[in-house]
């Protein structure tokens, strides 16, 4: 688990504040569930034997005895909050955002403690939706700058046509079992579609023969799955039909689709997600179609630390005061400055020191500008403005510079055009 330091935060708030922006513009709405659910609802809803479950989890004994989990994933939590409450009588277009946990093998981008942002959708069965959810973040990658993701699609079929394609499957399976890499093995009479997931390379040799799930599509899943790609073609969102795609968790079913970068390892996957149409009626509900999706945060700022992604954490402005009476008006005209001005960042200089050392500070901030009060300044009634990058100030040029010197009122309004 790993702490998320300043120099960082920003980049994780320009995610956030953009996918808030996009989700907005499509019409979704945020909820937001508790990190703590009964272990019962996550063994119902991911599987009992999955990964996550057998061996991720983070369960354990509260003092009335029920076992408890920290979250694996945010799609159970939200499905149970739609049936508690009654959302379901209604189409819902639903997102959200927090840590999630998972006892796993910590590597680039991925940790016990990670953070997603989801969509859920509830109440609509059609092509149509999964087409948006995918337009959806299709967006949110252009919003943010990032152009090195691909789409692989697939579709998992109906319940049946998965437990038939199983069936085919571990017919091929069994007389290469001894061939099978240790977790392939393990899975393979539990669990054997998540041997399509298997990144060793003999596993992924002899899954070269394997029957495709494709091959064994009825005519609706096959009409549902042929209308997507159409509509992705018309729409011109690139993508590659991936048979082998198949999601670790049990819930799935008919379309599934993740977005992969080749830039974070060998662990490409950023986004991933697919329609999961019987699990509302698997915990309770009533039978409901759904689809959604989750994108690591993590992963995302790995990808945004190696492009401009537009998103500065540095303040605007940094006020310089010298002298008792300085001080005090500097702090009066910073907080009128922050009433007129609400979205400029401000950093006012506290624990004194010399001019040359307050620009030293001003320089290191990253602000444009330093706002300077002294002595002068008070006795003129003005406001000092240096922009900091114009003139090539550095640390060892402290005073260096033109400065303008400004009444509050013209201070005010050449920051408001400035900064706009």
């Amino acid at each position: 688990m790993h702490d998320i330091l300043p120099d960082r935060v920003g980049l994780w708030q320009h995610i956030e504040d953009t996918a808030r922006a996009v989700f907005a513009a499509y019409g979704y709405r945020e909820i937001r569930t508790p990190l703590v659910e009964v272990t019962e609802l996550f063994k119902r809803s991911i599987g009992e034997v999955t990964d996550i479950v057998e061996k991720e989890m983070y369960s354990f004994l509260d003092r009335h005895g029920d076992s408890l989990s920290l979250r694996p994933e945010g799609t159970a939590g939200c499905v149970r909050a739609a049936i508690e409450h009654g959302l379901l009588n209604q189409p819902q277009r639903l997102w959200y955002r927090g840590p999630m946990f998972r006892y796993e093998r910590p590597q680039r981008g991925r940790y016990r403690q990670f953070h997603q942002i989801g969509v859920e959708v509830f109440g609509l069965s059609g092509p149509d939706i999964d087409l948006e959810v995918i337009l959806l973040t299709a967006r949110l990658w252009h919003r943010l700058g990032l152009q090195a993701l691909r789409l692989e699609i697939n579709t998992l079929g109906d319940a049946g046509e998965r437990q038939c394609y199983r069936e085919r499957l571990l017919d091929f399976l069994r007389p290469h079992a001894d061939r099978l890499d240790p977790d392939s093995r393990r899975r393979l009479e539990t669990n054997p579609l998540r041997i399509l997931d298997s990144k060793d390379p003999t596993t992924q040799a002899i899954l070269a023969e394997a029957p495709s799930l494709l091959d064994g599509l009825g005519a609706q899943t096959r009409a549902h799955f042929d209308a997507l790609c159409a509509g992705l073609d018309a729409l011109g969102i690139p993508y590659r039909i991936n048979p082998r795609l198949v999601r670790g968790l049990d819930y799935y079913n008919r379309t599934v689709f993740e977005w992969i970068t080749d830039r974070l390892g060998a662990q490409g996957t950023v986004c991933a997600g697919g329609r999961y149409d019987s699990l509302v009626e698997q915990l309770g509900g009533r039978p409901t179609p759904a689809i959604g999706f989750a994108l690591g945060i993590e992963r995302l700022v790995e990808l945004l630390g190696q492009v401009d992604s537009g998103a500065n954490p540095s303040v605007d402005a940094y006020l310089v005061a010298l002298g008792d009476r300085a001080e005090i008006e500097a702090l009066r005209l910073a907080e009128r400055l922050r009433d007129r001005l609400p979205g400029l960042r401000l950093l006012v200089n506290c624990g004194g020191g010399s001019f040359k050392s307050q620009f030293k500070r001003a320089d290191k901030s990253g602000a444009r500008y330093a706002l300077v009060l002294g002595e002068a300044e008070l006795e003129l009634g003005v406001v000092g403005l240096k922009d900091l990058r114009l003139t090539g100030l550095s640390a060892g040029q402290g005073m260096v510079g033109e400065q303008r010197n400004l009444d509050p009122e013209a201070l005010i309004a050449v920051l408001a055009a400035e900064l706009s």
